[in-house]
């Protein structure tokens, strides 16, 4: 074989794989080291300083040496999801091999949204969709690898986040009731209704759309922010009476805030008997499908029209990935109307294409990244860890109730767990200052939301290293934070 003399690099594929794949797994075993500091957080000036970026920037590598610095001083300056204690965003804490679809993708190039680019990463993808559309009771086929088109089928693609998903599902519903609206422009009396505190994407989707923030109609919710299912018909009325037709009505499975769930049940009922697309955003809970244990929480999800589910929360992929899903796939192929020979190829070439329903033109080989997180351990694992993340809530719930000093709002549904520490005599803003003392110490990672204007400190926990241990001593070490804060 003939290989040409010119490298695209200054450095060796060899040498280089074998520097990053030492200076990874030296980053996973200092993450789960003690002590190691779950985040290291300086500030801009002092990491590009310490990255070496204007020279390296201009000039490039110079060597394997300078390389093999620089990655180790990037990975020294990076949250260390893999601790124990890292309790905060929902980002999936991935296998230890979980980066080699990426390594893959980065290396090879093939954009998965047309076939013919990327035969395996689509091909993968579409299998994916299969079972995830399955599990909904939406696929109809014998097999999963049948690829032909079952009219009978739901569909779906992949995007690369929630963001994106919740557009192309607002897309379909407005395509549903507006076809127009993809020449003419978004009606002017259509809206959205939905919780109160439903993701901001939403919100943001119907501004892109050109429908604007107003067009979200807020449905009253309850003490823990789920939505108050009898308050939908008098919404409802109300909107239709000042001229307005709803588009789609919108829920959470579950909430980003607090991890509850909606009653989808009652609320897919709602929009069967008013005609009433319904939209499930299960980027986080959608997961519930997979275990017997906690499948009612998602109880009446097989009714909506179109849902949302992240791969990169629950499902252990790394960011992005998400899957936007419809029940009737002729609503999918109807959200968009583009025309563009180049790419969009109708019935002329093998294959599926997912370009033409989705808002990206080129994505990544998500299918392979959704595929392999799977083929790492297996589909039982995955339920396992499902089951195991949502039990670790009921555990640190316990542990919070059993102690005089923590308030629990409600009894966790999912992996999401709000409390507050000595409400009656700490504000809001000193629960915001004891969360940032604990994660400065390095010891803890949480985060914090507003749930009916009182702050809280919030965990979630989905990393499968953690245990009760890890959460008794959380309880200690806030109240050690606590202590020096406020003397308490």
């Amino acid at each position: 074989m003939n290989i040409r003399n010119q490298t695209a690099t200054k450095l060796p594929f060899g040498p280089t794989h074998e520097i990053v794949a030492t200076a990874l797994e030296n980053y996973i075993r200092e993450s789960l080291s003690e002590p190691s500091d779950v985040l290291n957080q300086k500030t801009p000036e002092e990491i590009a300083k310490a990255l070496m970026v204007k020279p390296i920037f201009e000039k490039g590598f110079e060597n394997t040496t300078q390389l093999q610095e620089f990655i180790t001083t990037y990975l020294q300056n990076t949250n260390h999801l893999k601790n124990p204690k890292y309790l905060g965003h929902q980002v999936a804490v991935p296998h230890d091999l979980s980066g080699i679809p990426e390594w893959i993708h980065g290396t090879i190039n093939n954009p998965s949204s047309l076939y013919e680019m990327g035969p395996a990463g689509a091909t993968l993808e579409g299998f994916m969709i299969h079972w995830m559309l399955r599990q909904l009771g939406w696929f109809k086929g014998k097999d999963l690898c049948d690829f032909s088109r079952i009219t009978e089928n739901g569909s779906g693609i992949l995007t690369h986040g929630g963001s994106i998903a919740n557009l192309t599902a607002l897309s379909a519903a407005r395509a549903a009731i507006a076809p127009e609206a993809w020449e003419e422009g978004s009606p002017k009396d259509l809206v959205v209704m939905g919780p109160s505190t439903s993701h901001y994407s939403i919100m943001r989707a119907l501004s892109i759309m050109g429908m604007g923030k107003k067009a979200f109609v807020p449905v009253p919710v309850d003490e823990n922010e789920v939505i108050v299912t009898d308050a939908l018909e008098d919404v409802y009325k109300k909107t239709k009476e000042e001229g307005k037709r709803v588009m789609a009505v919108v829920a959470n499975a579950c909430a980003t805030s607090t991890g509850l769930f909606d009653p989808l049940e009652e609320m897919a009922s709602f929009c069967k008997k008013n005609q009433l697309w319904f939209h499930v955003d299960g980027a986080h809970g959608a997961v519930a499908l997979l275990s017997e244990r906690y499948k009612k929480l998602v109880q009446g999800i097989q009714q909506a029209d179109s849902v949302i589910w992240d791969a990169h929360k629950m499902l252990r992929v790394p960011a992005l990935c998400t899957a936007v899903l419809f029940k009737n796939q002729e609503q999918m192929w109807n959200s968009f109307h583009q025309k563009g020979s180049y790419v969009f190829h109708e019935n002329e070439v093998i294959g599926m294409d997912s370009m033409p329903f989705t808002v990206e033109c080129t994505k990544s080989a998500l299918g392979t990244k959704l595929f392999w997180s799977f083929a790492l351990e297996g589909e039982s694992a995955m339920v396992k860890f499902i089951e195991n993340s949502f039990q670790q809530a009921l555990d640190l719930y316990a542990i919070l109730n059993a102690n005089q000093n923590f308030y629990c709002p409600y009894p966790p549904q999912s992996n999401i767990l709000c409390f507050q520490y000595k409400p009656d005599q700490i504000d809001d803003q000193q629960q915001i200052a004891l969360r940032y003392e604990l994660i400065n110490s390095g010891e803890f990672y949480i985060t914090s939301c507003v749930i009916h204007d009182k702050r809280y400190l919030r965990t979630v926990l989905m990393n499968p290293l953690s245990s009760s241990e890890d959460y008794y001593t959380l309880v200690k070490a806030i109240e050690k934070c606590a202590a020096k804060l406020f003397n308490t």
